[in-house]
């Protein structure tokens, strides 16, 4: 998956299309993501022991990840990411560093 925890993603389809937020939690086997702030949904909970109300708590839900896009934080425009290879510095035994990069202006996110 593309997007990691704490990237800033615009969403770009659903009940929040135009909002922007933080990815508290990736999960890649289900290809989705929660974004705090982002897909809030209230749930009622029941009392636990006797004589306890029972209580409205709100809930993030996580939504697909082919829904949102990545801010890039050159020019501040949601976009598609690419990956370079950066070579290692010769005479050194590193591997290459694999890095991410915004198609719109080239710039590293």
């Amino acid at each position: 998956m593309r997007l990691k925890k704490g990237d800033n993603v615009m969403i770009m389809r659903g009940k929040d299309r135009g909002k922007s937020g933080k990815i508290t939690n990736v999960n890649s086997v289900a290809g989705r993501v929660s974004i705090e702030g982002i897909n809030v949904y209230k749930k009622h909970v029941r009392p636990k022991k006797q004589g306890e109300k029972g209580e409205i708590v709100s809930l993030l839900r996580p939504m697909s990840a082919s829904n949102v896009m990545i801010v890039c934080e050159h020019c501040k425009q949601p976009a598609r990411i690419g990956y370079q290879l950066l070579a290692p510095e010769s005479g050194s035994k590193s591997k290459a560093l694999k890095t991410r990069y915004c198609k719109k202006c080239n710039g590293a996110l």
